[in-house]
């Protein structure tokens, strides 16, 4: 008998004494609780735990990391800082009361650690910890949040960029308005060229600004001015007189938006003077021990959609720039100084995956660690994160397919994984597990690198039901990362492919310039090549597929059931429909048209229709579910309700989605996203059974 109750997931208990009130006894039993669920579902996201954002102090002894939880009463991922001694791996919190805390920095001693919180309500404001007492100072009272915070090599200083906001130009007025009358909002007038931002909406007037402030508290000081960006991250130079930022003080700043360049600022003088000035983003400055030369990022503008960046170093006045990184051909990223100045950390992508290496002044590469993982959770992008201690001790971010990012620290070459978030949650589920492989693309035989999710319990021989799940971009990259659509989508019985195709960051700059003003184009054949490999090798059953996509995505599913039938049904999400709306309505309108099309609309229409996914839908036969956030600027709701439309208008089986409040990011508020993959589970199961065909002279 217990044998059985335990196998039910019930424990025995002792039997109470029989009740004396015959009325009470007579009640039925209580039903018994349903045993947890063995399979990854959604209630299971608010349980998550993500690692994110490791710093390692001076010493190495001590790792501060945000640690993102899902908190199901506000139904967010709550960020709070702890501390991991990385010697015995034991952790506790360090900031993890009300409010979020994010963005810790160890003060040059190790004795401190600045961060930036609400804890106090409000917006966000700078605090410092003394680590000895544990106790916390708030010593800035901001208007707007503080960002890219960084130490004065002294510890005296904390230097940080903030927005400040400035007095519009304004047409018209009103009449005085009688004490105490409700009138309406006052006019928006807008005249910047970017005037919305994703996220944020629209943009106020004003500028980010370089300030410092003294780190036990005091008044900040402004040090620069005018009407220009200024950008982190933030560099000190040794002696704590100058600071290095990133800031584009050009005229026309605004319509270039890939243009920035390193400048110098004098603290005592707040005097600032720009050091390079080629034509293309430099940033990321990194000084030197000795304060000679000073490490940065950047590339020469080729008026491309995505070119390669490079690491660089210069003399201290900027002169004698020159490259280090020029046989890589991969994104280049974070350069951090090693302590003895001979030679600069930096992370990079190889193939779906990031790597931390060490590149010499004589420009000899060694790779340091692999295998780094971003914060990413919905769907299995490419990142990480990393700091280096004076001894050279790495502190990084490391996950797989089926465990989200956690904290990893490697020491001499021997790496050791400090925290296990999700073991409890994820430990006892049946994940789906990933299989990757190689395919040659149908267009040029070009290779295509893929990764398929497999249902959980999949057995040898079994036939699943596809799930084409296509990253945005289009210049990013998918990795064997841990995805939460992914792994729901395989608990409901899908094999689920992520494909890099042609265009796809981390396999160099040719590979990327593929689809450079041919987007979407040829990446459409690398995909269906990508189906086709994974149902010839048995995992796919070749009447039951689907797509969906996000972004870049949504751009690439739209095109594929406008180009053929296979699919039965399809979920498009956030996507660019028309790309002459898209280039004069997107929150990024100054570079759609200079860097993806080559035009403005009104010089090559003909061009932005051929490319427009809304020029293939008079051929779609294919059910689509349409999704977008209603505050999303970068792939505005118009784009999404154009195809809603049209396909309405059309008599093909269609739906809209608008998720409330969901920026360009669907996946802000846990609820929503479980909500999301539902629907499109529930869409996709409309056409398990039956194929959707069009009536007859459609």
């Amino acid at each position: 008998m217990r044998k059985g109750l335990m196998l039910l997931g019930l424990i025995a208990l002792p039997v109470p004494a029989l009740a004396q009130d015959n009325a009470a006894s007579a009640q039925p039993p209580a039903a018994p609780s349903p045993a947890p669920s063995r399979l990854f579902d959604a209630s299971d996201l608010f349980g998550l735990e993500v690692g994110t954002d490791p710093q390692i102090s001076p010493d190495g002894a001590r790792v501060a990391y945000v640690r993102r939880s899902g908190d199901i009463m506000t139904d967010r991922m709550r960020p709070t800082i702890w501390l991991i001694d990385t010697a015995s791996g034991s952790q506790a919190p360090l900031v993890a009361g009300p409010g979020s805390h994010l963005s810790p920095r160890w003060s040059p001693d190790g004795t401190r650690i600045a961060y930036i919180s609400t804890a106090e309500g409000g917006g966000a404001q700078l605090y410092v910890r003394w680590l000895a007492s544990g106790q916390s100072v708030r010593v800035t009272g901001l208007p707007e949040s503080p960002s890219s915070i960084a130490w004065s090599p002294d510890g005296r200083q904390l230097a940080y960029v903030m927005q400040v906001p400035s007095d519009a130009p304004r047409l018209g007025r009103t009449p005085p308005r009688p004490e105490g009358a409700q009138w309406a909002e006052p006019l928006q007038q807008i005249t910047a060229i970017r005037y919305r931002a994703d996220g944020e909406g629209i943009v106020r007037p004003g500028f980010r600004h370089l300030f410092v402030v003294p780190a036990d508290g005091g008044a900040p000081r402004k040090l620069t001015d005018g009407d220009f960006h200024h950008d982190g991250p933030i560099a000190w130079s040794p002696d704590s007189r100058n600071i290095y930022i990133s800031a584009n003080r050009m005229p026309d700043a605004d319509r270039n938006p890939a243009e920035s360049d390193i400048h110098t600022v004098n603290v005592p003088s707040a005097s600032i003077r720009r050091l390079t000035t080629r034509s293309g983003p430099d940033g990321s400055p990194s000084v030197s021990p000795d304060g000679r030369q000073i490490a940065y990022l950047g590339y020469d503008d080729r008026d491309y959609g995505y070119t390669v960046g490079t690491l660089y170093v210069m003399n201290a006045d900027g002169s004698g720039s020159r490259v280090l990184t020029a046989n890589l051909d991969r994104e280049v990223g974070s350069p951090v100084w090693a302590a003895d100045g001979r030679s600069i950390y930096f992370s990079h992508d190889q193939s779906g995956t990031v790597s931390v290496a060490r590149v010499g002044l004589d420009g000899r590469i060694a790779t340091i660690v692999e295998g780094l993982t971003g914060g990413t959770l919905d769907r299995p992008y490419a990142g990480g994160d990393f700091s280096v201690a004076r001894d050279g001790t790495i502190a990084f971010t490391r996950g797989s397919a089926t465990t989200p990012s956690e904290i990893a620290v490697s020491r001499n070459g021997n790496a050791r994984q400090l925290t296990r978030l999700n073991e409890d949650l994820l430990g006892h589920k049946q994940m789906g597990q990933v299989v990757a492989f190689d395919t040659p693309s149908s267009h040029d035989g070009r290779n295509i690198q893929s990764w398929l999710t497999l249902p959980p319990g999949h057995r040898e021989g079994q036939r699943h039901p596809l799930i084409l799940e296509i990253h945005g971009g289009p210049w990013q990259a998918y990795g064997p990362n841990f995805a939460t659509d992914n792994q729901l989508f395989a608990a409901a019985g899908y094999a689920v492919l992520s494909v890099n195709p042609r265009g796809s960051t981390s396999y160099g700059q040719d590979f990327a310039d593929l689809i450079h003003r041919a987007y979407p184009g040829n990446d459409y054949d690398d995909l269906i090549s990508a189906v086709d490999r994974a149902i010839a090798l048995g995992y796919v059953d070749p009447d039951q597929l689907y797509v969906t996509g996000g972004s870049g995505g949504g751009v690439l599913s739209s095109w594929i059931i406008g180009r053929n039938n296979r699919f039965r049904a399809a979920a498009v999400q956030k996507p660019v429909i028309n790309w002459t709306s898209f280039a004069l309505t997107s929150d990024g309108s100054p570079a759609y048209s200079r860097y993806w099309m080559g035009a403005f609309p009104w010089e090559d229409q003909a061009g932005y229709w051929a490319r427009s996914p809304l020029s293939q839908v008079g051929n779609i036969a294919t059910p689509a579910l349409v999704i977008v956030g209603i505050e999303d600027n970068r792939t505005p709701s118009s784009e999404a309700e154009q195809l809603y439309n049209a396909l309405q208008l059309r008599g093909v089986p269609t739906a809209l989605i608008r998720i409330p409040g969901a920026t360009h990011n669907l996946v802000g508020r846990p609820s929503q996203n479980a909500a999301r993959v539902s629907a499109i589970l529930d869409w996709f199961g409309r056409y398990r059974r039956t194929r959707w065909t069009p009536p007859a002279g459609q």
